[in-house]
């Protein structure tokens, strides 16, 4: 499939998409929810590299909610990951979960580009010790470049 329906209705090629599912803790504050909501969606409006992007809820599956941004190249994924926007999500939301998976789809036929993937994530993880925690606390998290 060359191309990616986007939120505005158009077909583009996307070389990333990023996606990312959570499951909710029993009893989240729904008023911090909310504002994890918001700081996602802020991600999308506002890192200049999101192509498109989707937060929602998450169908057909163990988790309750799910968002997706779709990047150009590696640099606009890089772009996205390392913005203090992005912090600020994890800063809120992390807290807010007992599960977490996130994966990416792209259509770059590049052999490398999983471990590309990968490193780009564990510098990230590598430079942010809060952050490890953060991660570290939830019951469960799949998803490139973290370790336990």
């Amino acid at each position: 499939m060359e191309s990616k329906l986007t939120s505005a209705g158009r077909k583009e090629p996307a070389a990333i998409i990023h996606i990312v599912r959570f499951k909710l803790k029993p009893g989240a504050d729904p008023t911090k929810v909310q504002e994890a909501i918001a700081q996602l969606h802020k991600m999308g409006r506002e890192i200049d590299s999101v192509r498109s992007y989707c937060v929602g809820q998450d169908v057909g599956g163990d988790y309750n909610m799910s968002a997706s941004f779709s990047f150009d190249d590696m640099a606009g994924y890089a772009e996205y990951l390392h913005s203090p926007i992005h912090r600020k999500v994890d800063e809120i939301g992390l807290p807010l979960l007992d599960d977490m998976i996130s994966f990416d789809i792209t259509s770059d036929d590049d052999p490398e580009i999983a471990d590309q993937i990968s490193e780009m994530h564990r510098a990230r993880y590598a430079g942010d010790e809060e952050l490890v925690k953060l991660v570290g606390s939830l019951k469960s998290y799949t998803g490139s470049g973290f370790e336990r």
